[in-house]
């Protein structure tokens, strides 16, 4: 068995972003492609002394003595894979989480709930980014080589009761986030955008038809904020800050208003088909999901 650091260490979980339309793509040269990344991603976790917990097809579970080190290990790999000349101009876009924690250790390996976040965290990012924990966060502080840690907003994940706060990195060589829709969305974390404008505060019906607005808008983004089943709390999350924002709840509607949009939700919620989110890094975890 695989000598495993203990006490407090940090998790890297990665995959590839559209792993399958790439099979599909290139047939018998995938293994190539997909040995190449391979080598990539070992590469960055050794070079910091990381280790390989466990792999996946295309997904990676590495563990790190320092939170530091493993945020090294994903900007040292996200960079090589941007340079990296794949052919046919392809591109691999990779995501990647990040989260610090103090596990158990058992004779399969580690335990517990930080394995878990860990790996909810990297099926919230898009391909091409990190996102790392709070905790994570609170051990780096400031990274090297111009690398930024940028708040990336709160997220409710999957078998977790309170929604967390995530950062991203950003900085020289990493890769651009593509636009989520055609018009372009903000970036994660922050609030919808506000309408032009603004109705004086305290105004009932403009209030009532500002909130209708916003709700209307995140429920078009929808398809492009995450597994279905943290939709609706995010977007609950997100029209009220922009409220709280843009300064126009009355006094004492704020939370009849704002129950009735959840109330809406999660009637709209019955009807849809839960989350099958396959992605390797949510649905393969090495710890069964609480």
């Amino acid at each position: 068995m695989l000598e495993l650091p203990s006490g407090t260490v940090t998790f890297l979980f990665s995959d590839i972003e559209g792993s399958t339309g790439l099979v599909q793509r290139f047939g018998d040269r995938w293994g190539e492609i997909l040995a190449a990344h391979n080598r990539i991603m070992r590469e960055s976790f050794v070079a910091v002394g990381g280790k390989e917990v466990d792999r996946q097809g295309d997904a990676f579970f590495a563990v790190f003595s320092s939170a530091r080190h493993a945020v090294a290990a994903a900007v040292s790999a996200q960079r090589a894979l941007s340079e990296h000349g794949w052919p046919d101009g392809a591109e691999l876009r990779v995501r990647m989480g990040i989260h610090t924690g103090e596990p158990a250790v058992g004779e399969e390996g580690y335990l517990g709930v930080d394995v878990v976040r860990a790996a909810r965290i990297c099926a919230e990012a898009r391909g091409g980014e990190v996102l790392v924990s709070e905790t994570t966060k609170s051990l780096v502080q400031r990274t090297a080589d111009g690398i930024e840690l940028r708040d990336a907003g709160e997220h409710l994940f999957k078998g977790f009761e309170q929604p967390e706060r995530l950062f991203r990195l950003a900085g020289e060589g990493l890769p651009a986030l593509r636009a989520t829709a055609a018009e372009g969305l903000p970036e994660r974390g922050a609030p919808f955008p506000i309408p032009p404008d603004p109705p004086a505060p305290g105004h009932a019906a403009d209030w009532e038809r500002r909130a209708e607005e916003l709700a209307e808008e995140a429920m078009r983004t929808v398809s492009e904020l995450g597994p279905l089943d943290t939709l609706g709390p995010r977007i609950v999350r997100q029209v009220e800050d922009t409220l709280k924002h843009a300064g126009v709840a009355p006094p004492g509607r704020e939370e009849a208003r704002l129950g009735g949009l959840r109330s809406r939700r999660e009637r709209a919620g019955r009807g849809r088909a839960r989350c099958d989110c396959s992605a390797s890094c949510c649905s393969s975890s090495p710890s069964p999901s609480p």
